[in-house]
């Protein structure tokens, strides 16, 4: 069985973070492993409080991981300081780690800044040299590029830009009123566009982990980076497809949504 290592934060409601990332990554066929960057207690309504791990601790649970079961692919959601950014780029560089996943979690939707400014340089400066792909949404391919984006040929320009930047490839994932459902990769000095059927569910609760997961997980199977993007597209679309409605606010998705068998059944009811 193929492995796949999720550097992300925790998320207590279910839906994002770590938890979406094992689910997607079980989901698509991969062993799934976890080094915790923060815990934060939140739910679909929101975020409540962060507690950060130490960089010597995540440091300590990345020597366990690639000394005993070595990653095929490497995803890398929120990290919000520059000391764990350093801690990361450094045994990714010491272990040589493959298929690197950046999901750069530094815009909230709400256009909110996650992130100090100094922690965007570090990521810039550390981390990105080591990626293999960015998944960043337009606010966070603005930072990026350090362009507005408000077009298709904008996002073209940006995803060019940070592509060439920083010699990796680009997903610049359409949204925020532009393009939704719509992602642009960039890679090599070509672009091309992946097309999305808009779904119109409310519930949105961790998309950009779960893609930069199905992501990683594909690419850990073998698959080129535009079959990796392409998969991972159609399970993310799934998994909104299936309409889950849970909690007050912007609900998750679910990730199970084509898994089947005698374990998933509820109480009561014969296989079909």
């Amino acid at each position: 069985m193929r492995t796949a290592l999720t550097i992300a934060g925790s998320d207590s409601s279910g839906g994002a973070g770590i938890q979406a990332d094992i689910k997607t990554m079980t989901a698509n066929g991969v062993f799934a492993m976890s080094a915790v960057t923060a815990l934060t207690a939140q739910n679909t309504t929101g975020v409540k409080d962060i507690m950060e791990v130490s960089p010597a601790f995540l440091k300590e649970q990345l020597d366990c991981v690639f000394t005993d079961i070595r990653p095929d692919a490497v995803k890398i959601g929120m990290v919000s300081s520059s000391e764990l950014i350093r801690a990361i780029a450094d045994k990714l560089k010491e272990y040589r780690a493959e298929n690197i996943v950046v999901d750069p979690v530094m815009v909230a939707t709400s256009g909110a800044r996650l992130i100090s400014e100094d922690a965007v340089e570090t990521l810039k400066e550390c981390l990105l040299p080591e990626a293999d792909i960015l998944t960043p949404n337009i606010p966070e391919a603005e930072v990026l590029s350090g362009m507005r984006i408000c077009t298709e040929e904008d996002m073209i320009c940006a995803g060019q830009k940070i592509s060439e930047t920083y010699h990796l490839a680009v997903l610049v994932k359409g949204g925020h009123q532009l393009n939704d459902a719509n992602d642009l990769l960039c890679q090599g000095g070509v672009c091309r566009w992946f097309y999305g059927k808009r779904i119109d569910n409310p519930n949105t609760h961790g998309t950009g982990c779960t893609l930069s997961s199905a992501i990683a997980s594909n690419l850990a199977k073998g698959f080129s980076m535009e079959e990796s993007v392409e998969r991972a597209k159609t399970y993310i679309s799934g998994a909104l497809g299936a309409m889950l409605d849970l909690g007050k606010g912007s609900g998750p998705m679910n990730h199970a949504f084509d898994i089947h068998g005698m374990f998933v059944r509820e109480a009561g009811k014969e296989a079909e």
